[in-house]
């Protein structure tokens, strides 16, 4: 780990640990918790019992893992609505090329693709089968679920969600679109065709850059090569049976209008179903925007033989992407493109829920009867998801889904919510899943709740575990409520299923069994840490800057391997002294045989691969600990597929 950022982490993981323990003695040794607050155990039994139930715990995940249980768990890890009890929107049939309904707007969703090429955003393949999960759930038309020629794992990636997303029919006979994105060469469209095919409706979305800047200095193309090449890759995506394809112009926001009505009709012509309109650098103002589209519908489609929609695609650099958007749905665009919570490349992405919720609200009456076939109700939870996933938080004063948009602390605004709740808030927050009592689901889970009530816990929240699974998170749970006099509640027990999770996602090498720290003023912050190595027992003390820093030293010395850590955050899960500390990591190997090098396919800029993981438990040094080791033992586990894959690569070659 590196000496600089490691230190830094450490430090300030010390001072938060010392602020929120002021009332215990400033040299503390403990083993395996240290509580947020000071707890004395008033008997023997009851030590040996939390002995015992850790023990039960270790052997209930192992054979967690033995048993490789068939159970997925698709569903999202923090609360939402009762799906049995959501009507879902109606929406026309879904053709390619055409929709029924001239006021329908399909929504068309990147976050797993262009969502993910935020900085510091990582999702592992669980992660994304569980986001593209709620993205249906949520009804959105369209999900790109990555860029399959990147790499093997966002092929797999792509594959896993078109086969279980992509398969899963509603009973309203709703399925959505899987989407592969691939720039205008045979080689991408293959794949990103191997990767959604298995969808009951597979699309491609190809791209070329057309703006005078992209194509002199990026490409180096003639305007003539780019249009042959962007019909080429269209034709070809098309021999290859996919009737659904999307070709975007890259920068057209810069292009000019007469080439771009002659690139699109030529594509159109050749056998695109959609031409998306990217706004690249978020350059244009909502006018100039809704121009081009008019542009495009009456140069364009109009006068076309074969019917294709027109999609949007804005980015926020200068704050206009939602507006842009708007603006392009005015003027005849029929899908737009967006992001939850906005994440994207630079300033992000349209927002999908700034769109939506402005559709719902103005569609009927300012945007020519638009509507959408989404499911607001899950929108917050959707939102929360993509959050604690990606690690990229939402700023509290974000538009529908930040932490003040439902705040009152004026006195005026107090008192008119006090009188109706219509003169300030044109949106109730039950309507996009945020409930103003949602910890209260009828149980409050704490030390006495048994396996039912923590069966039928998780189900209220949309979580179904195996019999094995559940006795294993059944063990984790009694540990941590046996610490907390207030109970769990159920952002806490979903942060604590989610660390169980990571664990299995990252297939580990190691387990981590038991952590003791001492720090303080009165000697130099050490820590010891036991963990199982593939079956064997080892144990490693170190001294540090901080008790984070001691326990991250000693991990590496079992774990062997050189890395540096570049984000660390820890945060509370509630309000209160007894709350669950969730922390989040994300390292990047600097030893050789770990080291991954990604190439950004759009940018063709390289780099060397992250690992991010999440830990949560009631103590601060143990919540990160648990998520060091995870992301090490994703690191591991990345690396020795990439081995076995180069191996066979390998093999295959030698024998032929």
């Amino acid at each position: 780990m590196s000496s600089s950022s490691s230190h830094c982490a450490s430090n300030q993981a010390a001072r938060f640990a010392m602020r929120r323990q002021s009332s215990v003695r400033t040299s503390c040794s403990r083993r395996t918790n240290t509580p947020l607050k000071e707890r004395a155990v008033s008997s023997s039994s009851q030590t040996e019992e939390r002995r015992r139930r850790r023990h039960h715990h270790r052997v209930g995940r192992r054979r967690w893992k033995e048993e490789k249980s068939t159970t997925v768990v698709t569903q999202a890890l923090v609360p939402g609505p009762d799906d049995s009890s959501v009507k879902r929107a109606p929406r026309p049939e879904y053709i390619p090329g055409k929709i029924e309904d001239q006021s329908y707007v399909r929504v068309f969703d990147t976050t797993l693709r262009d969502g993910e090429q935020s900085p510091g955003a990582t999702l592992t393949s669980t992660e994304k089968v569980q986001i593209a999960t709620n993205l249906a759930k949520l009804g959105v038309d369209i999900i790109e679920a990555g860029f399959p020629i990147a790499s093997p794992d966002d092929l797999e990636a792509v594959r896993n969600i078109a086969r279980v997303v992509g398969n899963k029919v509603y009973d309203d006979g709703y399925v959505p679109v899987i989407c592969g994105l691939s720039r205008a060469n045979e080689k991408d469209i293959a794949c990103a065709w191997e990767g959604v095919r298995h969808a009951v409706r597979p699309r491609i979305h190809t791209f070329i850059a057309t703006s005078p800047i992209h194509m002199e200095y990026k490409l180096k193309k003639t305007p003539d090569e780019v249009v042959a090449i962007a019909v080429k890759a269209v034709q070809f995506a098309k021999s290859l049976g996919c009737e659904d394809i999307e070709f975007s112009p890259e920068d057209a926001g810069r292009s000019e209008p007469e080439f771009l009505y002659r690139i699109l009709k030529a594509v159109v012509d050749a056998g695109a179903t959609t031409i998306n309109i990217p706004d690249t650098v978020g350059f244009c103002l909502p006018d100039e925007f809704g121009a081009l589209i008019k542009g495009i519908k009456e140069n364009v489609i109009d006068v076309s033989a074969n019917d294709a929609v027109i999609s949007t695609h804005c980015q926020n650099d200068l704050g206009l992407s939602t507006a842009n958007s708007l603006a392009g749905i005015a003027n005849g665009a029929r899908q737009v493109e967006c992001t939850i919570n906005g994440i994207g490349e630079r300033a992000g992405n349209a927002s999908l829920e700034e769109i939506a919720m402005s559709v719902i609200m103005r569609g009927q009456n300012q945007l020519n009867g638009a509507f959408m076939g989404i499911n607001p109700v899950y929108i917050y939870q959707t939102s929360r998801m993509v959050s604690e996933y990606s690690g990229m938080l939402v700023q509290p004063h974000k538009a529908i889904v930040g932490a003040n948009a439902f705040a009152h602390e004026s006195g005026i605004h107090q008192d008119g919510m006090l009188k109706n709740k219509l003169t300030y808030e044109i949106i109730a927050p039950e309507t996009i899943g945020v409930f103003r009592d949602e910890d209260d689901c009828g149980v409050v889970m704490g030390k006495h709740s048994g396996r039912h009530a923590l069966k039928s816990k998780l189900g209220q929240l949309g979580v179904t575990l195996a019999d094995d699974q559940l006795n294993a998170f059944f063990d984790r749970f009694k540990l941590v409520a046996e610490t907390k006099t207030g109970g769990v509640s159920d952002v806490e027990l979903m942060a604590l299923l989610r660390d169980e999770m990571e664990v299995e996602e990252g297939k580990e090498f190691y387990t981590l069994v038991d952590v003791q720290v001492v720090c303080g003023t009165m000697g130099l912050p050490t820590a010891t840490v036991k963990i199982i190595d593939q079956g064997t027992e080892r144990v490693s003390a170190c001294v540090g800057t901080g008790p984070v820093d001691a326990a991250y030293k000693a991990i590496d010395a079992v774990v062997g391997k050189s890395v540096e850590l570049t984000e660390y955050n820890v945060k509370a899960v509630t309000q209160g002294i007894e709350s669950l500390a969730t922390t989040r990591v994300t390292i990047k190997p600097t030893d050789e045989s770990t080291a991954e090098t990604i190439t950004n396919n759009q940018t063709e800029t390289k780099g060397t691969r992250t690992f991010t993981a999440t830990g949560a438990d009631t103590d601060i040094v143990v919540s990160s600990a648990r998520a060091y080791l995870s992301a090490l033992n994703r690191m591991l586990h990345s690396s020795a597929k990439s081995s076995a894959a180069s191996s066979s690569s390998e093999s295959a070659v030698a024998s032929r």
